[in-house]
This record gives C-alpha cells, structure tokens and sequence, in this order.
C-alpha cells in the first residue's frame, strides 16, 4: 500500500501574517471553519486590517494550547 504525503505551499507576508486561506492551511481547518470560529470567539487571535490576518505565532501558540478557545473580544483588544 503506497502512502501519499501532501504538500501544501503556505505564503507568509515578512511579519508573520497569513490571510485565512494560507492560515486555514497552515492549522489544517478549513476556511470556513476559520470563519465559524472567528464569529464564535473561540479559535486564534486575529486581526482585521480590511481582510482578516493570522500571525503564525498566534497560530502556533493556539495549537501548542490544544485549539484553547479565545473569545473574539480578548483578540480585539490584544492585537489594537
């Protein structure tokens, strides 16, 4: 049996930030998963600039949290 392995190109702006597509990726939901969660407080920090950005570190330390739930409010007021 021959296993396949994907690999998915992820494009990150010099800061650290991904739009929802790269970050979607990135964490393995899918977007409109990404948006569930941005409406209901409870995935990464974001910030939104006109579009809705992703830092990878936010991205990472969500992950390293097990998915730990942020409320939409706390990620306002951490990224102003």
């Amino acid at each position: 049996m021959s296993e396949f392995i994907r690999h998915k190109e992820i494009v990150m702006f010099p800061d650290g930030r991904m739009d929802t597509k790269n970050s979607s990726a990135y964490v393995g939901l899918s977007e409109k998963t990404m948006a569930m969660m941005r409406c209901n407080g409870t995935g990464p920090k974001f910030v939104k600039r006109g579009r809705i950005f992703y830092y990878k570190e936010d991205l990472d330390s969500w992950l390293n949290a097990g998915g730990r739930f942020t409320s939409t409010a706390q990620a306002q007021q951490t990224t102003i």
